[in-house]
């Protein structure tokens, strides 16, 4: 298989490394609450904590990558990931398990930095689509990373709970992923530079649903990082579950968000932006409830697969809105923060929740937090600045690139690939100089595109 169709594996490889760290928060958080002097809240704030840092390492490294070089940057990112990781799962010393952390969320949230501003530059598909490699556009490789983390997410829920209590056993596993991964860096290469867009000037566009957005994708992410960073004491104290039994319902679920995906992609745009947001938003405040309220493996597992299922399609229509409000991606860059902070926040708000009104009451109280914001997201939603797909305007497998650009700079959570981004009509713009040779990803070959949402501070 030749260069230009094969899949970037070794972004996808790194994609993984860098967000395992967000899919194995409940069990991080739970044994670190049982295995160490701490309270659920202290623990709770660790795993925001260690949230933070990645998502600040995002923001910090982003518009860098190209300057400092994608093989380097990635290569420290692994090394601090398995230093402080490493570190915190043999130490018992809190001060040292709470520093280790961060810096295993810094070095992971580079790596993150590093993957998904590679695939962000994959090149255009050649002129038959059909030829291309699956995972050699950005969606695919976003694809590709996401049922790689979670297919690795779910074997290590199930193999944890047998080798034993402590909390070293999830952060341990987190370092060695990281060190498995180093090999892949060696294809890691910068491309060539690449002629931009003269700037343009003037305010952001459609502030209003702009910020709207980016307000309600905050408190969205928070919601859902909340229950996610306490579901592991749900179900171990208030649903009466075994370590072994809630690992599998954490892997069931996984699996069914990888449905999520593909269920997003198929689903497309037959059913506009607002339907999806509004109701997906009503259907997940449901969900929620019902999975922090379980007292059984019924309710426990009904609530957090159905959760896990719904949980990325509403996610790729907000992404995609975010997207179409400004071509130059402004809108999408904020927003994607806005959620990185969200998820972040998650885990200490969920742990504060619980521990002052016990788990159905934080149940209820996000669920209602979410239902408040379902109606104004799908107003938003239901009029947004970009433009519906026409014919003879970019075709769907180019277009989405557009949305992997918006979420790039996002934390562990936010960097769902969505499906559904409006596409805008192919626009020609000026260069003043003439481009360098055209490469695309790093250690890819092919040409590199620019999308609709690119502009500055996005990778």
């Amino acid at each position: 298989m030749s260069s230009r169709t094969a899949p970037p594996w070794p972004l996808v490889a790194l994609f993984t490394a860098g967000y395992l760290a967000a899919y194995l928060l409940p069990t991080t958080v739970g044994r670190l609450d049982a295995g160490l002097p701490l309270s659920a809240t202290e623990a709770g704030s660790i795993g925001s904590a260690l949230l933070l840092s990645s998502a600040a390492a995002g923001f910090l490294l982003a518009a860098h990558v190209h300057r400092v070089g994608p093989r380097r940057l990635a290569r420290t990112g692994l090394l601090l990931a398995a230093a402080g990781y490493g570190t915190a799962a043999v130490s018992h010393s809190i001060p040292v398990v709470v520093a280790g952390a961060v810096v295993g969320g810094f070095g992971s949230g580079t790596a993150t930095t590093v993957a998904a501003t590679g695939i962000a530059a994959l090149g255009a598909p050649p002129a038959r689509a059909e030829s291309r490699a699956w995972g050699s556009d950005p969606h695919g490789a976003s694809t590709l990373g996401l049922l790689g983390v979670s297919a690795l997410a779910g074997a290590f829920y199930l193999t944890i709970p047998h080798l034993g209590p402590g909390h070293g056993l999830p952060l341990a596993a987190i370092a060695l992923t990281a060190l498995l991964v180093w090999p892949a860096t060696g294809r890691l290469s910068s491309p060539a530079p690449v002629a931009t867009a003269p700037r343009e000037t003037g305010r952001l566009p459609h502030c209003g649903a702009g910020l709207v957005l980016a307000g309600g994708i905050l408190c969205w992410s928070l919601a859902q990082n909340s229950l996610w960073g306490v579901s592991g004491r749900i179900g171990l104290s208030q649903a009466h579950l075994s370590e072994v039994t809630v690992g599998l319902v954490f892997a069931v679920a996984l699996g069914a968000g990888l449905l999520g995906v593909i269920g997003a992609s198929m689903l497309g745009s037959r059913l506009g932006r607002a339907l999806p947001v509004g109701v997906g938003t009503a259907l997940i405040a449901g969900c929620i409830a019902l999975s922090a309220s379980a007292t059984g493996l019924g309710t426990f597992a009904t609530g957090e697969i159905a959760w896990n299922t719904l949980y990325p399609i509403v996610l790729s229509y907000l992404i995609g809105l975010a997207a179409s409000l400004d071509r130059r991606g402004r809108w999408a860059v904020l927003v994607g923060s806005a959620s990185s902070l969200g998820t972040a926040a998650g885990p200490l708000t969920g742990s504060v929740l619980a521990a002052r009104a016990g788990f159905p009451a934080m149940g209820t109280i996000l669920a209602a937090g979410l239902l408040a914001i379902a109606l104004p997201l799908a107003a938003v939603a239901r009029q947004p600045g970009g433009r519906p797909l026409l014919r003879g305007g970019v075709r769907r497998r180019q277009g989405v690139q557009a949305t992997v650009v918006a979420v790039s700079t996002g934390g562990a959570m936010g960097a769902i690939a969505p499906a559904d981004t409006s596409e805008q009509p192919v626009v020609e713009i000026p260069f003043d100089t003439t481009a360098a040779a055209d490469q695309g990803a790093y250690g890819t070959a092919g040409p590199r595109q620019t999308t609709a949402a690119s502009g500055p501070g996005t990778p």
